[in-house]
């Protein structure tokens, strides 16, 4: 069997993120800062900087905001040949009111009929989004519309034509579609996957998990069939369960800077352990990349090979010099 050309390889859609200065009010911003984002390509670039060779498949418009994205891209270290480039479409976008309490979090979506809500199947190297060791995929891609559920479809099936393992993070957003919708869509695509990514709470109201954090792999592992099931409960950090055994990771102590992120910044760090066939490893990995997320501005973390390790390793902060 020959080699793969690429670690990993996703679908999906980048937005540009509007962020209001924490305390700031959305409606009297006078100005915004502005960080390209979208689940898939924030594992993707994550990874890119870890050094894995990772290529991103989606639709932008041809213009400075498309652009801007890709660029970011690139600044990772990606593979950016599988970028379809629209003429007409535009770029979804997104603003963020970073709330202390008693407020939290207000996310004000503005991305319908983007690019990518009009790409096709035919548009795709298909051959070049299956040379890879792994396809990682959310469960954003299928809410968008339905010629990208039809994309998801469509990958998932050509992957397992061609024997390539599939990670899958369930990523619901209430803002896309209803918990019935995502429950019936989701469910026939997270089977017989490698790695199935699910928060506790998305595994509550979407697949009627109870009980412990335990309890809650066990019932995913045995919906979805995965081999490797990871799931994510906040603050608490994440569990693995893969049928015999689990492994639990707490949460890595950080000075919360940007919420959004974390979850990504997880999956990177178990898939970069998944490529070493070293999971326990992937799961510090995560936790330490959360971590990170959570203490830079923006949705892409930035770091490297050498901080990760270094982080991952120690027991806390310290003077580098």
């Amino acid at each position: 069997m020959t080699q793969a050309h690429f670690d990993v390889t996703s679908v999906g859609e980048m937005l540009l993120r509007m962020s209001v200065p924490s305390g700031d009010r959305l409606e009297a911003a006078k100005h915004l800062d502005v960080f390209p984002a979208g689940a898939e390509a924030n594992v993707l670039s994550l990874l890119a900087r870890l050094d894995r060779k990772t290529h991103w498949a989606g639709a932008l418009p041809r213009n400075s905001l498309g652009r801007l994205a890709a660029n970011a891209l690139r600044t990772a270290g990606m593979d950016t040949s599988g970028i379809i480039w629209n003429d007409l479409g535009r770029m979804g976008t997104y603003y963020v009111e970073f709330g202390a309490p008693p407020r939290g979090i207000q996310v004000t979506y503005d991305r319908a009929h983007s690019c990518i809500t009009k790409l096709k199947p035919d548009e795709i190297d298909w051959d070049a989004l299956l040379d890879t060791r792994l396809l990682h995929m959310t469960g954003i891609t299928p809410a968008l519309s339905e010629s990208c559920h039809q994309i998801t479809l469509k990958v998932l099936q050509q992957a397992r034509q061609r024997g390539v393992p599939i990670s899958f993070d369930v990523n619901y957003r209430q803002k896309l579609w209803n918990e019935a919708d995502a429950q019936k869509t989701l469910l026939p695509l997270i089977q017989n996957i490698e790695v199935l990514f699910c928060s506790a709470n998305d595994a509550k109201r979407l697949f009627n998990c109870k009980g412990s954090d335990l309890e809650i792999s066990q019932r995913m592992l045995e919906i979805s069939q995965a081999k490797y099931v990871v799931i994510t409960i906040s603050e608490q950090g994440a569990l693995l369960w893969n049928g015999k055994e689990w492994l639990r990771e707490p949460a890595r102590a950080t000075q919360i800077i940007d919420r959004l992120g974390a979850g990504d910044a997880l999956a990177a760090g178990m898939i970069h352990g998944w490529l070493d066939n070293d999971l326990a490893a992937g799961l510090r990995y995560g936790a330490t990349l959360s971590a990170l997320a959570l203490s830079q501005s923006g949705d892409m973390v930035i770091t490297n090979k050498e901080e990760l390790l270094a982080l991952a390793n120690s027991a806390g902060s310290s003077l580098t010099r």
